[in-house]
């Protein structure tokens, strides 16, 4: 398979073009600036030259800073849906006896008619972070006797899209159903955190910086910090940022009605 490539290499970044799909990687140092994606590239933290994890939109703040030193943006063809792609790169790592960490989508089943075009950009997605010494194994040096970094896969029934989810925590009240994998459902009249917490500088936090991105989204239906209408959000972890600007483990901050958490529901070894 030949893969042609445009690479421009700085002293800041490195980018490669992928000419045939006209995706692009790029390799940047760990800054506040640089942890900033669009929501439609893929990230990747590396330490050093293996990948600890993989999401989208955000980078969580449960991973310890100091774990990764560099981030890969990855934008990809318009045919490439990122979800499947997410998912298909994790299932390559857990083949290599990798567990990325705190990966934050819920366990998906690539449907049939997406699986081929997916595959394809996988595989010369790994072809060529290979070529530049990019891995999704472990680090040779890892050592077996150390613990594996925390992180948990979540499953949606049909069952617990039926459970009436209540959110009371900082300053935030809301009614959530998980009606679909991707689809969190916030009833209308929930209750937003008025105003987001900021650094010790004074300056807004990334997770403060991204719930205002997606209140933006739906200022339409917002009225002094009151949702007047549904609102369909993407995850468990959106759901906490629009609400209360994150900061907290949301799949722990979701009960039903006996104060079981949405987690306890949905959790998978």
């Amino acid at each position: 398979m030949e893969i042609k490539l445009d690479v421009a290499i700085t002293p800041k970044k490195t980018t490669i073009k992928i000419k045939p799909t006209q995706s692009t990687l790029t390799i940047l140092p760990v800054t506040k600036a640089n942890m900033k994606l669009a929501l439609s590239e893929l990230y990747m933290l590396l330490n050093d030259h293996t990948i600890i994890s993989i999401g989208r939109s955000e980078v969580p703040d449960t991973i310890e800073k100091n774990a990764f030193n560099k981030i890969m943006h990855l934008s990809v063809p318009w045919d490439v849906e990122l979800d499947y792609l997410e998912q298909s790169l994790i299932n390559e790592a857990k083949k290599c006896g990798h567990d990325l960490i705190n990966t934050q989508q819920a366990e998906i089943t690539i449907p049939k008619n997406a699986q081929k075009t997916t595959t394809a950009f996988k595989e010369e997605l790994l072809a060529v972070l290979k070529t530049f010494g990019y891995s999704l194994s472990p680090a040779p040096e890892a050592k077996n006797d150390k613990p594996k970094p925390a992180k948990a896969r979540h499953k949606w029934t049909k069952e617990v899209s039926q459970i009436e989810f209540t959110v009371d925590t900082r300053e935030s009240k809301a009614t959530v159903f998980w009606q679909k994998r991707n689809e969190m459902l916030l009833k209308a009249g929930a209750t937003l955190m008025a105003t987001p917490p900021l650094n010790k500088d004074g300056s807004l936090g990334f997770s403060a910086k991204m719930g205002q991105r997606i209140r933006e989204d739906h200022v339409d239906k917002i009225k002094n910090n009151v949702t007047t209408e549904d609102i369909v959000l993407k995850s468990v972890n959106e759901v906490g940022l629009f609400l209360y600007f994150g900061g907290t483990n949301s799949w722990l901050e979701l009960t039903d009605r006996d104060g079981k958490t949405i987690n306890e529901w949905t959790v998978i070894d």
